[in-house]
């Protein structure tokens, strides 16, 4: 795998770094006498830099140098610049650096020089020296530098290994290069977890070698190790080192199985199940192992450790181990071979890696299916037959199981009995029967019974009762009744039988006869009951035969006949064949082994019936018994060989139960070959069949025909003794050496079960009353099925549990058990319970009792929020917001709880129509916490009301039985309940209304009520439809809103410009808004043509015709503002028609409120006189009752016509209230008539002066002349006394919600003011008050700028700034001084400034053409031209000039009046003439507007109301009348003269003391640092004069300047004017230049006052 690796980096033996450059380098750039050079110095060679227009290279390196041998550089000179350039070349100064001689060089322009330099070293030694370039003014020098080849190698700086798991390895590699000249020898350094390889080495010059890197990684963390790479000329002198960086991530690995069926156990296992497989089947299944980790794992497949069964697992995989790779599964196959009956078998799988946090399993699940075999009939009655007659009767053979079943009957079907069974033997498919021919064959006329076993593999036997009656010497009838009764006596036998004998028993019991030792000794037995003849003849004479005795046993008190069932052809007979038994007698018969052919294999099982010779004593009961002999042999001639038997034996292994009671197994013996088979057990002959004691087999010896089989039954009681291991069983087959094994486990064990755990059991710290559950495991080590039950001590049921309390473990099995835990009290608990054991099938064994150690403590638990009071941002009303609150348990035990939420609105008079609905929903009212941990408590918010909320959390704990605790508190949640809205912060005025100010645009936007409406909360109606949509099918769609706005856009003459309006959109909340202006046509749908109806009322024409020629305006309609963002947007009202528009416009917010706007505009004809009033009403400042000197009011009237308009106020009106009110003037307009310029306004001055404490509302008629008249309401409040405070003094209401500061000024005005609105509040009249400002340029240009003040009538002006006029660099902010001048007179104050923004390029292009039009126009008064009619090759043109006009006239009759007169040409010069004298057009200023507004009272008044206020109030000194009336006769421009005199003169005046040295030596050198401190003296003092040098003593106040009054008090003298108006004038541009420092950050107003130093004199 290649290494990840970082750009490589080169190091040489000294120590040094150098970056190495790309690696892909054009062998073309080096000469071959460069080869030697080392690279990353070749490349710092190649930087070029530019000296005094010529560019070269910054120094020559030589590298890899040898003695004596000349290399050659080459320093190549260009010139950058476009001229000629000369340079005087240096060569180097010492003998081992050679170039060219000392020369000139002189390069034109783009030309290059090249300028060989050759190095001999004789010395191994650095070399340095330079070559010196001289220009006209500088010189510079290029280095040559040689320094001593030595070892380098290339490395990377780091790489990165890929991602590996914990505790494997990973690899990748990464290149070492030698790029020196030298033999290098390596070593690296590094520890664990990476390695290598190889470890050390050389490199030959230029050799690159691959290292190995292998990561081994014990923990997951990222690993960072720098490795160590030391280097030099010997392996044990290392001078060099480089350092790589190696980077590794190691994660755990983890795997999961996955099987088809997602089926997992009671602890969370998952389980392939294969459900009944037939026992000696196959069944084949899947699983997979998947890797959900990033990182590769190797794993091997094992089973889990303990409890495999003694016979190995029933459970096959083919997967051993494997690899998976990230993300990906392997898939493993498994199979299932049951080979015990009923029995469940369970096993483990586990998947083992290394670096596995956790062992994960897969538990293999199965059960054996054995077959259930029944019979159609259990006894077959063949009635009365003749002998040697053959009678056939069928019966079923049904098989239920889904298994196959294999059987045989125990008889012989060869003739050697009356009842033969065809087919013996074979096997009945899975849920299918087969029919049975059974025949009775009769020699004899005797009553033939015998009950006949069929054997079944893996289960126990079937019965078939067989009678059959061959005249009989009883009655025919008799023996019908006898014959009927035979299944009630088989039944009655049966059921005792089944009380003490099972089937197999009785197959036991008839087949060993006398010689089982389990049972008691039956009525007839035979001895032996199987026979063995092994004869070896050389011939087969005639009449030999081979005999053994047979000893029959009467056990009974009755005496028996006996009689064989013989064939007299056949190889065994009987002799003799029948005789009379007495009561507990034996007789013997000879069983005589005569066979008819040689190398032959003869087997027989041959009958014997006993017969009662009394009835009587019998009890009635007429059925024989029947003893059976089995006998095999056969007649192989010594020497001749047997065949070799073809045979298979399963299953091999044979396990009993391993309890100590008699259990039975049954085995298959098959003979696959064409020859007959015998088998025989002779366990004389077997000495490992000597340690089972009780093994039996049955039938020990038998015949088996070919392509048959024969179903051997076992039976043993398993004992300790037994070897573990088992023993084999050897059974030998045709009488010969040929065996076949069989294994036998029968050992008796005790059940055995384990606890995870070592028997102990640990509960965590628990509440107390609470529940806590525990995990414990258990399984079964046995090999037999259990039973368990968990005993609790009674005193102790309360305070533990477990589930399941009983159960079945099958062998094998682990199971997993919730224990419970539930103290009562803080203390800690031990609890013995214990687990019984006994076994499943034997419930009558003893019974197995283990005790588990159990401990838990009981502790208080509690819990507690992060934080006690959580502030959660606002929320949408009726939207969701999900909130985390972090709970933290700081108890040492787990704590169980639930919460509960108290809602509670903090908002007054806030009614919430849904306050039973709580608005904070808990996701998971019960949680779980566990101890010194923290978990978070999701909710969720659903406002209901725009309100503030407050939700009160408690938590109870829950007790074992589900019960609560008593409440507690956790936290307490606030959230505000908002919708989303906007605010208009700002407006400006653009067009026909870009003289408007703030305050008049305002006013007629109706912004205060747009304002009120945006803040208040959406009625239902309004929410109809959340966001903007289209649902009307009218072409006016309908209103779901009742707030109503008009939106005035004022008025303007035709076809002036658009009224343009911008407002600022601020989104004021914490939400974002999303917004749109929605006309007409944005709310109807959209419908076909077919849909129109073609039919539209006037409203729908005209508001069609306004959407068709876009009057009105809205850009952009839409948008979206994030918390506290603004968006300026753009109102449009175009004039192109006379008359006044509406327009409904709604704004819409989404899931916020709807209002309707009413743009109205109204154009005005060209000669219309005009005055447009933004309201009918009035309203004027409340004013006292009795008030001698009531303020002076204003009220504006605006022209917006393109005429004059002449207006005059009803005076008549006056002269009526005036009567009504007791002949009192209670209103008074001072300036009742005059004249309006168009575009301007005019301001009205009111005095109202009430007579009443009550509303006055008086109706004032305003006419225009040859215009329309208008009624305007004026109102105003007469109060009793001025009760409010200063700072209310301001009666616009709408002025004090005009924004102030300009934050953010629109995109349009990169000009911008600090303030757009001054309020001055309240002034005492006479006084002056002054406000600073700032005027900002954010343009790129320079601007000037100037101040327009409002006309006053022939009275002085009240408003003064300073500067009224300048420029504005880019980016310079510029000191505004307003002056307020207060009146005489009690006066509310109300003016618009207009500030005039230019651009000084476009001033100056503006001058320049004016210029010219001046200098053309004067040189036209003394030019003319004369046009000479000759033809055009003669033309010639003269021009003189003219004598001074004799009247003046005005040029443009002048030109009108020659123009009529004269040839062609002269009239086409005059029109040239009049077209030159065309007047430039000025720069369209950009208008700034300044609302200025401001209320002065009496002094008396103002001392009532506000005597802390009046200290803040400056009152300039005010000269004489006479003085002052002279000094208001000169001019503004005397004025200004004399001022700017003064104020430089002292001004050059300080800067000259400052700038004295003696003075600063003598205030450094002779003073001593002191605190500044005020004298206490009273501030009308003056400030004393500094002493002069030869006074140390401070100089006392001048007795001409003091006064003393009579009471004590010192007055100061009167300061004349002109010095204290000089005075201010310093102190004013002091504060002025202190704020431009505060502004440009020079200066902090907050530091701490520094430490003055003062001369000596004045300390």
């Amino acid at each position: 795998m290649l290494a990840d690796t970082r750009p490589h980096h080169r190091f040489d033996s000294s120590g040094r770094h150098r970056r190495s450059p790309l690696p892909d380098r054009n062998p073309e750039l080096d000469s071959e006498k460069d080869n030697s050079v080392e690279f990353g110095q070749r490349h710092a060679s190649n930087q070029r830099s530019s000296f005094l227009g010529f560019e070269m290279e910054t120094e020559l390196v030589w590298n890899n140098w040898d003695l004596g041998r000349e290399s050659t550089k080459t320093l190549i000179i260009r010139n950058t610049q476009p001229k000629l350039q000369r340079v005087s070349f240096r060569p180097p100064l010492s003998k081992y650096f050679t170039s060219l001689a000392r020369q000139k060089i002189v390069l034109s322009p783009g030309i290059s020089f090249s300028i060989p330099v050759t190095f001999k070293p004789l010395n191994r030694c650095d070399y340095e020296d330079t070559i010196e370039f001289q220009g006209r003014n500088d010189t510079f020098q290029v280095l040559l530098r040689a320094p001593v080849p030595c070892h380098a190698i290339e490395v990377p700086d780091s790489v990165l290994m890929p991602l590996c798991a914990v505790q494997q390895i990973t690899q990748t590699t990464f290149m070492l290069k030698n790029v020196s000249k030298l033999t290098t020898f390596f070593h690296w350094e590094y520890s664990q977890p990476f390695m290598l390889s190889p470890e050390k080495g050389y490199l030959k010059p230029d050799q690159e070698l691959n290292i190995s890197v292998a990561f081994h990684p014990q923990e997951a963390l990222i690993h960072q190790q720098p490795v160590s790479c030391r280097f030099g000329t010997q392996a044990d002198n290392l001078e060099g080192c480089c350092a790589v960086l190696l980077q590794g991530i190691a994660k755990h690995p983890y795997l999961q199985f996955k099987t088809q069926t997602h089926q997992t156990g009671s602890d969370h296992i998952p389980v392939l199940d294969f459900g009944g497989v037939a026992v000696g089947q196959t069944f084949h299944s899947h699983f997979e192992i998947y890797n959900p980790s990033p990182v590769p794992v190797w794993f091997t497949l094992s089973r889990f450790p303990g409890g495999i069964p003694l016979l190995g697992s029933v459970f096959g995989c083919d997967l051993t181990s494997a690899e998976v790779p990230p993300g990906a599964s392997v898939k493993a196959a498994t199979s299932f071979t049951p080979t015990t009956v009923n029995s469940t078998s369970v096993e483990y799988l586990s998947v083992l890696f290394k670096g596995a946090i956790n062992t994960s399993l897969l538990k293999l699940n199965g059960k054996g299916l054995g077959p259930q075999v029944l019979m159609s009939s259990s006894i077959v009655d063949f009635g009365i037959v003749e002998p040697e007659q053959a009678v056939t009767h069928a019966v079923e053979l049904v098989n239920s199981s889904l298994a196959e079943a294999v059987f045989q009957w125990d008889i012989d079907c060869c003739g050697y009995s009356v009842f033969s069974i065809q087919p013996a033997g074979g096997s009945v498919p899975p849920q299918s029967h087969i029919t049975l021919n059974v025949t009775y064959k009769p020699r004899q006329p005797i009553l033939h019974y015998r009950r006949v076993a069929c054997l079944i593999l893996h289960r126990k036997p079937v019965y078939l009762n067989l009678i059959g009656n061959c005249l009989s010497e009883k009655p025919f009838k008799q023996l019908i009744l006898e014959s009927s009764n035979i299944h009630e006596t088989d039944q009655e036998q049966d059921s005792v039988a089944c009380v003490a004998v099972t089937p197999m028993f009785e197959y036991f019991l008839s087949c060993l006869s006398g010689k089982d030792p389990l049972s008691a000794s039956p009525l007839l037995s035979v001895v032996p009951s199987e026979v063995v003849f092994n004869q070896k003849l050389y011939t087969l004479p005639k009449n030999l035969n081979s005999q053994k005795p047979i000893t029959v046993t009467n056990h009974s008190k009755i005496k028996l006949r006996l009689e064989w069932t013989a064939g007299p052809d056949l190889s065994f007979s009987v002799s003799p064949l029948f005789c009379e038994l007495p009561p507990l007698k034996s007789t013997s018969f000879r069983l005589t082994y005569c066979p008819k052919q040689l190398n032959t294999l003869h087997g027989v099982q041959m009958e014997c019936f006993a017969y009662p010779m009394d009835s009587d004593q019998c009890n009635g009961s007429v059925l024989p018994s029947c003893v059976t002999v089995r006998a095999i042999g056969h007649s192989y001639e010594p020497g001749k060989k047997l065949s070799v038997p073809q045979c298979s034996l399963g299953p091999r292994l044979v396990e009993f139960p391993p309890v100590n009671i008699a259990s039975y197994r049954s085995i298959l013996l098959q003979n696959k070959g064409n020859l007959p088979l015998t088998f025989h057990l002779n366990p004389e002959h077997d000495q490992e069949l000597s340690k089972a004691t009780s093994l039996v087999m049955v039938p020990s010896c038998g015949l088996i025909s070919p392509h048959s089989h024969q179903i051997l039954s076992l039976r043993t009681i398993p004992t300790e003794d037994s070897p573990k291991e088992g023993f084999n069983v050897q059974l030998h087959l045709n009488a010969s050496k040929c065996t076949e094994k069989l294994a036998v486990i029968s050992k008796s064990e005790c059940p055995c079960v384990s606890f995870e755990g070592e028997g102990k059991l640990r509960f965590n710290p628990t509440a107390v009353f609470s529940l806590t559950r525990r995990l414990h495991h258990i399984r079964n080590l046995s090999r037999q099925v259990l039973w368990f039950q968990w005993r609790i001590p009674e005193q102790n049921q309360g305070l533990i549990s477990v589930e399941p309390d009983t159960g079945v473990l099958q062998p094998n099995e682990r199971l997993g058990q919730m224990w419970s835990f539930t103290p009562l009290e803080e203390k800690t608990y031990t609890f013995k319970p214990i687990l019984t054991i006994s076994l499943m099938q034997f419930p009558d064994y003893d019974n197995l009792h283990l005790p588990l150690e159990v401990a838990g403590a009981g502790c208080i638990g509690y819990i507690q929020a992060e934080e006690a009071v959580t502030e959660v941002k606002d929320v949408l009303v009726g939207r969701c917001q999900t909130i985390s609150i972090p709970v933290i348990n700081k108890s040492q035990c787990t704590v169980s709880f639930c919460v509960t939420v108290e809602q509670k609105l903090l908002d007054k008079g806030v009614c919430d129509p849904n306050i039973d609905q709580c608005a904070l929903q808990v996701h998971n009212e019960r949680m779980t916490i566990a101890s010194n941990s923290t978990a978070l408590l999701q909710s969720t918010i659903t406002p209901h009301h725009k309100a503030q909320y407050m939700w009160i959390i408690s938590y109870q704990t829950i007790n074992a039985n589900s019960s609560l605790s008593s409440a507690k508190l956790l936290c307490k949640i606030r959230a505000k309940g908002v919708y989303p809205t906007l605010q208009i912060s700002d407006v400006c005025g653009r067009g026909s209304l870009s003289q408007c100010s703030k305050k008049h645009l305002w006013r007629l936007l109706s912004l205060n009520h747009l304002n009120e409406s945006l803040q208040c909360s959406p009625c239902p109606t309004e929410l109809t439809y959340a966001t903007p949509t289209r649902h009307s099918l009218n072409h006016t769609p309908p209103v779901f809103t009742k707030a109503i706005v008009n939106i005035s856009f004022s008025a303007a003459p035709l076809n002036s410009e658009p009224s343009t309006v911008m407002l600022m959109l601020n989104n004021p909340g914490t939400i974002p808004v999303e917004w749109a202006f929605l006309f007409p046509e944005d709310q109807q749908l959209d419908l076909e043509f077919w849909a129109e109806t073609g039919e539209f009322s006037g409203t729908e024409l005209y508001q069609m015709k306004v959407q068709d020629n876009h009057l009105f305006n809205v850009t952009p309609r839409s948008g979206r503002l994030m918390a506290s963002q603004q968006r300026a947007v753009t109102f449009t009202y175009s004039h192109d028609f006379p008359g006044t528009d509406r327009f409904p416009v709604l704004l819409k917010i989404s899931y916020g409120r709807e209002i309707m706007l009413t743009f109205q505009g109204i154009t005005v004809e060209v000669e219309r006189p005009y005055l447009h009033f933004a309201s009918s009403t009035h309203v004027f400042a409340s004013v006292a009752t009795g008030d001698c000197n009531p303020p002076k009011q204003m009220y504006q009237l605006f022209n917006r016509g393109a005429v004059p308009v002449q207006y005059e106020v009803d005076k008549a009106v006056f002269s009526q209230i005036q009567d009504e009110n007791f002949n009192h003037p209670v209103l008074i307009c001072l300036n009742p008539d005059g004249e309006i310029p168009p575009g301007e306004a005019a301001m009205l001055k009111w005095v109202f002066s009430p007579l009443e404490a009550k509303l006055y509302q008086m109706d004032i008629p305003i006419h225009v002349i040859n215009g329309e008249s208008t009624i305007v309401r004026f109102e105003g409040c007469g109060i009793n006394s001025l009760t409010q405070n200063l700072s209310m003094s301001n009666h616009c209401t709408d002025v004090s919600l005009l924004p102030c500061w300009q934050r953010e000024p629109f995109s349009e005005k990169p000009i911008f003011l600090s303030e757009d609105s001054v309020d001055f509040g309240g002034i005492v009249v006479s006084s002056q008050l002054s406000k600073m400002l700032f005027l900002n340029n954010n343009t790129h240009d320079r601007v000037l700028f100037e101040w327009v003040l409002p006309k006053q009538n022939n009275q002085p002006q009240v408003l003064e700034i300073f500067p009224n006029r300048g420029g504005l660099s880019p980016g310079e902010t510029a000191p505004l001084v307003l002056t307020l001048l207060a009146t005489k007179y009690p006066t509310h104050y109300q003016f618009d400034l207009i500030c005039k923004i230019t651009s000084e390029a476009a001033f100056s292009q503006y001058n320049l053409a004016v210029q010219k039009m001046e200098e053309d126009r004067e040189r036209l008064k003394h030019e003319f031209t004369i046009t000479d009619k000759a033809p055009k090759e003669n033309k010639v043109v003269l021009t003189e000039k003219t004598l001074p006009p004799i009247r003046s006239s005005n040029d443009c009759n002048t030109v009108r009046s020659l123009s009529t007169t004269g040839s062609r040409v002269e009239r086409r010069a005059l029109r040239k003439l009049a077209g030159i004298q065309k007047d430039p057009e000025s720069p369209k200023p950009c208008l700034l507007s300044l609302c200025v507004t401001a209320q002065s009272y009496g002094l008396l008044e103002f001392l009532t109301q506000s005597p802390d206020q009046l200290t803040c109030q400056y009152r300039p000194n005010q000269p004489d009348k006479t003085k002052s009336q002279n000094i208001y006769k000169e001019s503004s421009t005397a004025q200004g003269i004399k001022k700017d005199i003064s104020f430089h003169v002292v001004t050059l005046l300080l800067r000259d003391i400052l700038e004295d040295a003696a003075i600063v030596d003598d205030l450094i050198l002779e003073s001593v640092p002191d605190t500044y401190k005020i004298l206490e003296t009273p501030s009308s003092w003056p400030s004393p004069e500094p002493a002069s040098s030869n006074n140390t003593e401070p100089q006392k106040l001048d007795e001409k300047s003091v006064c003393v009054s009579e009471d004590g008090a010192i007055k100061l003298k009167p300061v004349r004017p002109e010095l204290a108006h000089l005075t201010e004038q310093v102190l004013l541009c002091t504060l002025q230049n202190l704020m431009m420092e505060v502004i440009r950050g020079e200066l902090d107003p907050t530091l701490h006052p520094r430490t003055i130093i003062l001369p000596s004199s004045a300390r």
